[in-house]
């Protein structure tokens, strides 16, 4: 037997239509949001900022290369990394071993070499000498006239009276702080006993604020080489001041990092970093704070942008199509800047290698805007405005296509972060960002940063700035 149709001017059948449709739009509500918790219950450290030590149970195993087979160590063929013989002037002790008697007929030998006896072989041993550091008395004497009886005492000059620690251990301390990001008790720990030199904390903290000091020049000196660089890298990190959010942040050339803790994770912390004129190009992520720099000036970090395909793909439906079209373009543009890097092709090459990946992806982007996915339309549209910053480095030395530089620079920092949970004043940001500055510019010249930091303080303490950071 056939229904009969719904009476259209039912009360309760309208209401119940009502009711219907609005358990379906809840249901749909529900469901995209069921849809968006499991999707950031699954972020991890390939689909999102999740550091992997922060990767949760279920996550993705990162990738194991396959076993080559070889045994590990040094490969044949493989230039040795041999114990470097350090110069006769580091040497303050030697002992000769002399042969008395050939080894083959037993006659005895000259205690003295001849012009025909080979080179001694060698063997440096490093030992820290017993007590390891050197401690100076000064006295001031007094002498009583014979004439008068008067007593006149010799007094201490005030530049040496002014400090207890000489600039060489005062510049220790603040390198074991600064660079290995021991805590003050740690430093007064390993002062006191291995170097046998009683200090209090309020000395380590003093020393701190001298070093900060010493090192003022040389902290405007490589801000002012970033700034006007042609290209840098740039990223920013949590920081803390008194449990007050701060933000770290950090660019760095080639040979010159920079550092500067601010209250702003903002375009007001960017200037601060790179300064108020925009120059030069920079290389960052996708924060929002970076979209004011022009994107012919910027390159976007495709390591970030992998994961951000990552995250698409996981999305599912019609994000996924778009996720696995950025996938696919950075393992090209990936194999395509390997093999211009080992110099397998040149920039011409690069380029023409390039263009079809380009433009393929940029069509999927823009079909990727008007999917239902409204995220991942958003995602497309916000790439899509960037489009020209993501291939900069295609054309231009210096420019890479990731930010590694920036974020290995800045791992010094987020160490030191985790260890200290940040500075109790201004003076101890100071401090923070003008020894990362000098530790890490001074790695990436490859120059010794204990050395440069007493040369520092021994000026500072004359009265003058500290030596040049730059060559």
């Amino acid at each position: 037997m056939q229904e009969a149709p719904p009476d259209p001017g039912c009360r309760e059948c309208a209401r119940l239509r009502a009711e219907l449709e609005a358990a379906l739009r809840r249901i749909a509500e529900l469901e995209a949001l069921v849809h968006e918790l499991r999707l950031r219950l699954d972020q991890n450290a390939s689909n999102s900022s999740i550091p992997p030590s922060a990767n949760p149970p279920g996550a993705p195993r990162p990738v194991v290369k396959a076993r080559s087979g070889r045994r590990r160590g040094g490969q044949p063929g493989h230039p040795g990394h041999f114990r470097r013989r350090l110069p006769r002037e580091r040497v303050q002790c030697v002992v000769d071993y002399v042969p008395e008697a050939c080894a083959a007929c037993r006659a005895p030998l000259p205690p003295e070499p001849t012009p025909d006896d080979p080179e001694p072989t060698w063997h440096q041993v490093a030992e820290l000498p017993e007590p390891a550091v050197i401690i100076t008395e000064h006295r001031g004497h007094a002498r009583t006239c014979p004439n008068c009886g008067e007593v006149t005492r010799a007094a201490i000059p005030d530049h040496v009276a002014a400090y207890v620690i000489g600039p060489r251990l005062a510049a220790t301390m603040s390198y074991l702080v600064g660079r290995h990001h021991l805590s003050r008790r740690g430093v007064r720990e390993y002062v006191e006993d291995a170097l046998g030199v009683p200090v209090s904390l309020g000395t380590v903290g003093a020393l701190e604020r001298q070093t900060a000091a010493a090192l003022a020049s040389a902290h405007d000196e490589a801000g002012a080489a970033v700034r006007t660089a042609e290209a840098k890298n740039v990223d920013e990190t949590g920081w803390k001041q008194a449990g007050a959010k701060r933000w770290l942040w950090a660019a760095a050339t080639a040979t010159v990092a920079f550092f500067v803790i601010h209250a702003r994770r903002n375009w007001e912390g960017l200037k601060a970093l790179l300064g108020e004129a925009i120059a030069g190009i920079v290389c960052s992520d996708r924060w929002g704070t970076y979209n004011r720099w022009p994107p012919g000036q910027r390159q976007v970090c495709w390591a970030h942008l992998i994961r951000d395909f990552r995250k698409c793909a996981d999305r599912g439906g019609e994000a996924e199509a778009i996720g696995r079209a950025g996938q696919e373009a950075s393992e090209e543009l990936f194999a395509a800047w390997w093999d211009f890097r080992q110099r397998k092709i040149d920039r011409t090459a690069l380029q023409a290698a390039l263009d079809p990946i380009a433009r393929d992806l940029r069509a999927a982007l823009e079909r990727g805007c008007g999917c239902a996915d409204a995220k991942a339309a958003t995602f497309c549209e916000n790439l899509l405005a960037l489009y020209p910053a993501l291939w900069l480095f295609a054309g231009i030395d210096g420019v890479e296509p990731t930010n590694n530089h920036a974020e290995r620079i800045l791992r010094g920092g987020v160490l030191w972060r985790k260890n200290a949970f940040g500075c109790h004043s201004e003076a101890g940001c100071r401090f923070t960002e003008r020894m990362l500055t000098v530790v890490q510019t001074l790695r990436l010249q490859h120059r010794s940063v204990l050395d440069y930091l007493e040369q520092a303080v021994a000026a500072h303490r004359r009265g003058e700035p500290a030596p040049k950071l730059l060559g």
